[in-house]
């Protein structure tokens, strides 16, 4: 099933501006959020796509992208992982004095031990790692868990205490006449707890920034922006949380004799003038190595020939694209008095013989000046 267009998920005009997109988004947000709809599937799915449309339409570059192409001109661009709907508010920014939209409204938003943060890099590929799939290593700095603590953040052999300034219940409640506050109490950060003494190797944290090898499978087929997620590797959770993720985002070598386009590859290759004349068959790189290539008789410069099934794999699986080789007729710049004999003979036959494509072009020269 298509995609919803990101305006009429938000109900604007495509020349809104940016404060009728935030706008929109707001009142979507505060309407369909699943704490204020438990159990409403459908208000979650419109929670997520408001969610998603404002993420592209209040980036400027997404937007353009998004205006000129469509969803696909979004493709392999990250993107939140919108599944995580408690993070969606950080959006908005603080308001009302420092309480977030979610925290003014509805009080204090569940606390509870974070995930892991989400890792990315960029793993650079060759044509030649394209066609056949590789597996690359490298390595990454991340939070692991302490393993003095075990993730406690305390000091071996002590634990936690009640909050004094919330008194444990993980918010503090702001009263200004008529009207309450409640927001995240920023001594224990929500958890109603804290540490009195803090372990010595990760400073209190439960986490620790270890150098970590890792290895990727890179399918055949990938696309310049592709991403995989290898899940769980990423930043450590807070306190027993699961870790986030890790997202390879592919990036291509340019290649010295080839372009891509989609699955098919383009070779630019020269020939001489009688190759092109009286055909020939030459041998061409490929990705998979040497291979010959027939010259048909009367090849034209700029002339496409394919080479079918050399390009590259499609990355689901159906089929495999073609080599297309542009061939590109060289002018001798230096000739024997021998070569230019010949030449004039031929060029005498011309006058008599001329070639087809010249007496088609002769004609419209003719009928244009009439």
């Amino acid at each position: 099933m298509a995609k919803a267009d990101y305006y009429t998920i938000l109900g604007v005009s495509r020349d809104a501006s940016l404060e009728d997109i935030r706008r929109a988004y707001r009142q979507m947000a505060l309407k369909y959020h699943p704490d204020r709809s438990p159990g409403d599937s459908q208000a979650e799915q419109r929670f997520k796509e408001a969610a998603e449309a404002y993420e592209v339409l209040s980036d400027p570059e997404k937007r353009s992208l998004y205006d000129r192409w469509g969803h696909e001109g979004l493709r392999g661009v990250p993107v939140h992982d919108f599944s995580r709907i408690e993070s969606i508010f950080d959006l908005f920014g603080d308001i009302f004095g420092g309480h977030s939209i979610f925290e003014a409204f509805f009080g204090t938003r569940p606390r509870g031990p974070a995930r892991g943060e989400d890792l990315a890099v960029e793993v650079y590929l060759t044509l030649e790692e394209v066609a056949q799939g590789v597996k690359k290593t490298f390595t990454v700095e991340k939070y692991e868990v302490c393993e003095k603590c075990n993730g406690t953040g305390a000091k071996p052999g002590t634990g936690s205490s009640r909050c004094p300034s919330c008194a444990g219940r993980g918010q503090i409640v702001d009263t200004h006449g008529f009207f309450t506050l409640r927001r995240t109490c920023p001594r224990c950060q929500g958890t109603g707890e804290v540490i009195e003494s803090p372990c010595a190797l990760c400073q209190g944290r439960g986490k620790v920034l270890k150098g970590r090898e890792l290895e990727v499978s890179i399918p055949a087929g990938v696309e310049e922006g592709n991403r995989i997620r290898i899940a769980g590797q990423g930043h450590a959770g807070d306190n027993g949380a699961p870790p986030g993720d890790l997202y390879c985002f592919i990036r291509l070598r340019p290649h010295p004799l080839f372009q891509r386009s989609g699955r098919d590859i383009i070779l630019s290759m020269p020939i001489s003038f009688v190759q092109a004349a009286l055909g020939d068959m030459v041998e061409v790189p490929s990705l998979k190595g040497r291979a010959n290539l027939r010259i048909p008789k009367g090849t034209q410069s700029g002339n496409v020939l394919k080479m079918k099934g050399r390009g590259l794999p499609d990355i689901h699986g159906y089929g495999r694209g073609d080599q297309l080789v542009q061939v590109i007729i060289e002018t001798p710049r230096k000739l024997t008095k021998e070569q230019e004999e010949l030449l004039k003979k031929f060029a005498e036959t011309e006058d008599i013989h001329i070639t087809p494509q010249r007496k088609s072009f002769l004609e419209k020269v003719k009928e244009y000046f009439k």
